[in-house]
């Protein structure tokens, strides 16, 4: 079982799509995830990632500049990559 929290413009935009192509009975919206991640998988398991280093210390080296807490990060981190997200997600459409 998955469980996440997506953007709710996202899901009503999601949910909308969903019923408009699986009707509106039970199991619309399993069938539609389901889809949208075998989609997501297929993209992104093509891409060979060869990194040979220790990741800890990577970050570690990448974050040194960065002057903000680990907890102001992550909000950031989840903004940027939810704004990010809603733009792939418009591009496609």
């Amino acid at each position: 079982m998955i469980r996440a929290k997506i953007n709710n413009e996202l899901e009503l935009r999601f949910r909308e799509l969903a019923m408009r192509k699986f009707g509106y009975g039970k199991g619309a919206l399993s069938k539609a995830v389901e889809e949208a991640i075998y989609i997501w998988v297929s993209l992104n398991e093509k891409e060979h990632t060869d990194f040979k280093e220790d990741p800890v210390e990577a970050i570690d080296g990448i974050l040194s500049d960065i002057k903000i807490d680990s907890v102001e990060l992550q909000h950031r981190i989840k903004y940027i990559w939810a704004s990010k997200g809603l733009r792939d997600v418009s591009d496609r459409h």
